[in-house]
């Protein structure tokens, strides 16, 4: 096929049209014989163009190239692909025995991980707990300490004792986020009575929690576990002048020393105290989220004696709340190395295991009528109340009182002696 049968091909259908100008100027017989001589040349060649093109197509059959061209549709030519110019992709390795094995314990613990609602970050995060005679065959935890375990009412391990307890036991710092009632304080205490092993004194671990009565809580769970271990556990209470020797002497004696921050920071500043932290191994936060909440100058102080804290003793950090707070992650992002993020249930939401009522008042003599009309309706003692301040508790504790009911009031104005009985 030559050029006349492509231009034929390519102008099928189209119709030309010749403007026919008027005369306007002396020059128009000239203009009008050119275009004359233009039209007559234009049907020459279209009268030429088709004759050629009829002989062709009755002598010469068409190709399959020319075939394509004549389908209403314009078509590209299938050329050479290239392939000596692209590269070939790479055939993906077949994994070894040993690296689909670690694929497909990796898919387990994570659908494992997703049935308790446990969701950790970090590298390298060690295997949750199936069941507590894990304990034993894979970190030689002794059996009579699993039994007490079972004693205290720990049937099986709960989500955060599942993931945070083989985290600990392979010296991982980590920062956990669970509900409260979830089992935190067991969580922490097992892993560091198992590490601290045979009494040697020292302190050897620290647990800072942000009020005294949870220190206390935390030292009686202390020691319900150590019962089958000669560990010394100790709580640091009164600071009187006259017993602060003796404070001196039973920190020094403990493997496990609980308290608030401002209670350590002040022994530690005192000159006449002689306490050695360099024993310590471990040191745990419980309840983070309150020492990390509240004004900017609370914040800034508990910073201040938790800095006082680490500089004296070089120990691995653990961190439990019952909340993940912005002020917590940022602190631990640049404070603790390897860390591992671990949270059960949704992050700072309500825990599904306790049944909550959301009851709207309208003022303060409101919420006394309401407050009275449960008591009406049969509340099992024993029952707590929180409010916002102490003189709000005052007020309520003689409301109630003038009721017959049996209340009593814990607030700050109260001595210690007076808020343990």
């Amino acid at each position: 096929m030559d050029a006349y049968d492509i231009f034929k091909k390519l102008t099928k259908g189209l119709t030309f049209k010749h403007r026919v100008l008027g005369v306007k100027n002396k020059d128009e017989p000239i203009k009008s014989s050119l275009k004359n001589e233009v039209i007559k040349e234009e049907r020459d060649i279209k009268e030429e163009i088709e004759s050629c093109s009829d002989n062709e197509e009755s002598s010469v059959p068409q190709t399959d190239s020319e075939q394509d061209v004549s389908d209403p549709e314009l078509q590209i030519i299938e050329g050479d692909k290239g392939q000596s110019t692209r590269k070939e992709k790479k055939k993906k390795s077949k994994l070894t025995p040993e690296e689909l094995q670690k694929k497909l314990e990796l898919e387990e613990q994570n659908h494992f991980r997703n049935e308790h609602g446990i969701k950790a970050v970090g590298r390298h995060i060690p295997n949750a707990l199936r069941d507590f005679n894990e304990l034993i065959t894979k970190y030689n935890i002794s059996p009579s300490m699993v039994e007490v375990l079972l004693q205290c009412g720990y049937s099986e391990p709960t989500p955060i004792q599942r993931q945070a307890v083989p985290c600990l036991l392979e010296n991982r710092q980590i920062v956990a986020c669970a509900p409260t009632g979830s089992g935190k304080t067991a969580a922490f205490l097992m892993p560091l009575l198992h590490m601290l092993g045979a009494p040697q004194g020292g302190p050897r671990a620290l647990v800072l929690c942000p009020t005294r009565e949870l220190a206390n809580q935390i030292y009686r769970e202390a020691i319900r576990l150590s019962a089958s271990t000669q560990l010394r556990c100790s709580v640091i209470r009164s600071l009187k002048e006259s017993k602060i020797k003796e404070r001196e002497a039973t920190i020094r004696k403990s493997d496990l020393v609980i308290s608030t921050p401002n209670r350590l920071c002040y022994l530690l500043k005192q000159e006449t105290v002689g306490i050695n932290m360099d024993k310590v191994q471990w040191l745990v936060i419980d309840e983070a989220d309150k020492l990390f909440e509240g004004s900017q100058e609370e914040v800034d102080t508990f910073r201040q004696q938790l800095d006082i804290i680490l500089s004296s003793c070089k120990s691995r950090l653990a961190m439990f709340s019952a909340t993940h707070t912005p002020s917590i992650a940022k602190w631990a992002r640049h404070n603790m190395r390897g860390l591992i993020n671990i949270t059960v249930g949704h992050r700072n939401a309500a825990s599904s295991s306790v049944e909550q009522e959301l009851l709207f008042c309208g003022n303060e003599s409101g919420k006394l009528v309401a407050f009275r009309q449960l008591i009406q309706k049969g509340l099992k003692p024993p029952v707590l109340v929180f409010v916002q301040s102490k003189d709000r508790a005052k007020e309520l504790f003689k409301e109630l009182l003038y009721d017959g009911i049996q209340v009593d009031v814990i607030h700050g104005d109260r001595t210690q002696a007076q808020v343990e009985l």
